[in-house]
């Protein structure tokens, strides 16, 4: 969705203030008129099939003259990207910080030979000399907030694969900006493999739980500065709406820039089932146990029938839901499902 419950520089990177999200292919492919097609020249002498790759983007052009083999990223979503294409990055930024690696991650690394991450130190933004020491064939920047500052300083170390337009930032499906750097990077067919698995999980989901069907529910984040009406009428469909629940009609009274809700109008979030998450933990305007706690929040149809649930955010799904990406998204819905059977039968 579109208020960030964890910046994870994929649009950016650890706590500050959008939940699961999405819109249109830039870049490579042709998905909106801001596309620009890439039209691959005929490969030189030693050169890959389809190489070299002409790509137009917000600042510039680059050029991918061969199929690279060292990737680096400037991102978490981007991290995500390569090793859902089967590639360990020679360096990414270090947005776990200490903390454990996402159980979907460290899946990926263990399918990938147990490789471990190689990381730069992101506290003060994109390392460009550990990432210009590490000699990339190519840079992927699909998913950061920070490239109109990066991309000049990227540039010159290696192709930057990126956005066509600045909005892009925010409004590119996670399908779309695989698909643009698998592009980029010779590997369309397994982007498509991907976004088909990816796929696949969440209709065998929704087709093993009809119960979900036409259900409304209500996704709330409880931030720092306000208790969050996430599931507003204009956000994308994410991964509760394919799974087969709809907005509520309260929805219509919630948008991007105006999704506060105040404990005086905690009615607004009542809905066949209620999800609630606390990312921010002792940091949220609300403690869990004193929203729990109060009056309304009690008297809700949800909550009086135990059609209410807290999304863990210890174990990174929370911010996972806020930002789907290509490693993610199977693993949000196998995490996901459970809690909602139980929401919607009220146990």
């Amino acid at each position: 969705m579109s208020v960030p419950i964890r910046q994870r520089r994929r649009p950016a990177r650890a706590l500050a203030a959008a939940v699961a999200a999405a819109a249109c292919l830039g870049l490579l492919t042709s998905c909106g008129d801001d596309a620009t097609a890439t039209k691959d020249k005929p490969a030189a002498a030693g050169a890959s099939t389809g190489f070299p790759v002409s790509l137009t983007n917000a600042w510039g052009t680059t050029e991918v003259k061969k199929k690279p083999v060292k990737v680096a990223t400037v991102s978490d979503g981007d991290t995500a990207i390569a090793l859902a294409l089967g590639i360990v990055p020679v360096i990414t930024p270090d947005v776990e910080d200490g903390s454990p690696v996402p159980e979907y991650k460290q899946r990926a690394l263990d399918k990938l030979g147990g490789a471990k991450l190689k990381t730069y130190d992101d506290t003060d933004g994109t390392a460009y000399e550990a990432i210009a020491a590490e000699a990339p064939d190519v840079i992927l920047g699909m998913n950061t907030w920070e490239m109109d500052a990066d991309y000049a300083k990227l540039q010159p170390i290696a192709p930057v694969v990126t956005f066509t337009d600045k909005a892009h930032a925010d409004t590119l499906t996670w399908q779309d900006r695989l698909k643009t750097a698998a592009k980029a990077l010779g590997l369309s067919a397994k982007a498509d493999e991907v976004i088909a698995a990816n796929e696949k999980a969440t209709t065998d989901a929704a087709a093993a739980h009809p119960e979900f069907k036409g259900k409304t529910y209500t996704y709330t984040v409880v931030h720092p500065e306000q208790v969050s009406f996430m599931s507003y009428a204009d956000q994308d469909p994410g991964v509760f709406e394919k799974l087969g629940f709809a907005k509520t009609d309260k929805a219509k009274n919630y948008a991007p820039d105006k999704n506060g809700v105040s404990l005086e109008n905690l009615d607004q979030l009542d809905a066949d089932v209620l999800l609630v998450t606390y990312p921010f933990g002792d940091r949220g305007v609300i403690s869990a146990k004193d929203l729990e706690s109060n009056k309304l929040f009690q008297s809700l149809n949800s909550v009086k029938g135990k059609h209410f649930t807290v999304i863990p955010s210890d174990n990174s799904l929370s911010s996972a839901i806020a930002y789907p990406d290509p490693l993610s998204a199977s693993w949000v819905v196998e995490q996901l499902t459970p809690l909602l059977a139980k929401a919607v039968a009220g146990q």
